[in-house]
């Protein structure tokens, strides 16, 4: 019904394909006749895809239902550039993966509903694992930047914020016109794996192990190759002319940045995320007014990929061992067994994807993320590191650690600085009095301090 639609052996076309067409979609549906011919493992959505069970499981979604895509297209174009092709030069053979440029996301994927339209009407079920729209950024910091002239309002980049009826007569700061893209991971095994350094084999062990065995296909499709893991993607936000960063004259600026839910979103102090992520925002909103063109890419690998459990614990144990800088990366390692689990050796996929071969001015003092950025090819004029006002009075522990342990900076930490730079302490009104109020607390009401056991509560003394 559909044609000859063969498992896919590539999460790039191969050379002399331009088309998604050609080289075929990425199938992992289970419905209907779907299911014969799936050529990846995993489902949509990354993490989310445990909800929609959920809502299959409660009867709130037919398992058979599929999207209504008109009308969902793309309103910008991002069209296909040399790294969508292999490693770009037209080399994208079978067994030659090792500088292919695109091998944790599927390029093609923003074009299913045109590509594969007509084969989705008649039963096809190929989705889109890219959309990309065009929206608005406002941020409180934004308008203070505005108002002290770091950037002006020019009615094309920035504009107006307008007035709310609530607040009749008050500047309501200004907002941001940006393209953007959410990006769901879709991995090709054999590249993930020579990106990472590693066997194929040893790759898939490991993710159907250390998932609890939840894509048995792993080991018993060897000859699958597409893998949709259930983990975060990322966001792609353009200030200025998508088009602009395919001319190798275009000053281009750009900040890939890992989210940190407790400072980008709410503001703590105990790192230096949030301010440095609005740096790199102006710093884009001033090339895009200069003719340019700014990227902010925003990665979900919250807490360096270990997650908020992890990290909540490490800051426990850092507040309570002193929070000293050279301290700092050991207080991760010993609580998560890594320093780091983010592999950004994965992350320019996405500078490809949009064409980008050359990067002016990069808003990263990440050593890690800097040599895979040069390691795949692209160039690197320009490094900035974030201005020393803008350092929160929390964040000096986590810069001069990464400082000293090699991220780029105009600064020298020796390892006497380390171990001179001392976090904020909680004090009595920190760990020490909360940890003796619900102790006391938990024994008057009749529970064990510590264990949780509940017993007889005979006394209300505080159980030191």
């Amino acid at each position: 019904m559909w044609g000859a639609v063969t498992p896919l052996t590539y999460s790039v076309p191969l050379p002399g394909w331009s088309t998604g067409k050609e080289r075929g979609p990425v199938v992992c549906s289970r419905i209907g006749k779907n299911l014969l011919i799936r050529n990846a493992i995993g489902a949509h959505a990354g993490s989310y895809s445990i909800y929609r069970a959920l809502s299959i499981a409660m009867g709130q979604l037919r398992p058979d239902w599929r999207p209504d895509l008109k009308n969902t297209h793309p309103p910008f174009v991002l069209p296909p550039q040399p790294g969508w092709f292999g490693d770009g030069t037209g080399r994208g053979e079978e067994g030659n993966q090792k500088n292919w440029k695109i091998v944790s996301f599927d390029p093609w994927g923003a074009m299913s509903q045109e590509v594969w339209a007509k084969e989705y009407a008649d039963g096809l079920d190929v989705r889109p694992t890219i959309s990309q729209t065009m929206a608005h950024i406002k941020i409180e910091e934004l308008d203070v930047l505005a108002r002290k002239g770091e950037f002006p309002v020019d009615g094309e980049i920035v504009i107006r914020s307008p007035e709310l009826p609530a607040f009749p007569g008050v500047d309501q700061g200004v907002e941001v016109n940006t393209y953007k893209a959410a990006i769901d991971p879709v991995w090709f095994l054999p590249g993930v794996a020579e990106r990472l350094g590693i066997e194929e084999s040893t790759l898939r062990r490991a993710l159907f192990e250390d998932t609890g065995g939840m894509y048995p296909e792993l080991l018993t499709r060897p000859d699958i190759k597409t893998f949709l893991p259930p983990i975060g993607g990322m966001t792609v936000y353009i200030m200025g002319d998508p088009a602009k960063l395919l001319d190798p004259n275009t000053e281009i600026t750009c900040r890939p940045h890992d989210s940190c839910s407790g400072s980008d979103v709410f503001g703590s102090d105990i790192c230096t995320c949030r301010p440095y992520l609005i740096f790199g925002i102006s710093e884009a909103i001033k090339t895009a007014q200069r003719g340019g063109v700014g990227v902010i890419i925003y990665f979900q690998k919250e807490g360096r990929a270990l997650g908020e459990v992890v990290k909540y614990m490490v800051y426990n144990r850092r507040k309570r061992g002193g929070d000293s800088a050279a301290e700092y990366f050991n207080n991760t390692a010993v609580v998560a067994g890594v320093k780091d689990a983010r592999h950004q050796a994965l992350m320019p996929d996405v500078l490809h994807f949009l064409g980008i071969k050359h990067i002016t001015n990069l808003i990263s003092m990440s050593n890690m993320k800097y040599d895979a950025i040069i390691e795949s090819g692209i160039t690197v004029k320009n490094r900035y590191e974030i201005p020393e006002e803008l350092i929160p009075a929390d964040g000096r522990v986590e810069i001069d650690a990464k400082i000293q342990a090699g991220y780029f900076s105009k600064k020298e930490v020796t390892d006497d600085t380390v171990h001179k730079t001392k976090g904020r302490n909680w004090g009595e009104w920190g760990w020490v009095w909360a940890s003796r109020r619900l102790r006391l607390t938990r024994c008057r009401r009749g529970y064990h301090p510590l264990s949780g056991d509940q017993v007889a509560p005979t006394s209300h003394r505080l159980v030191t």
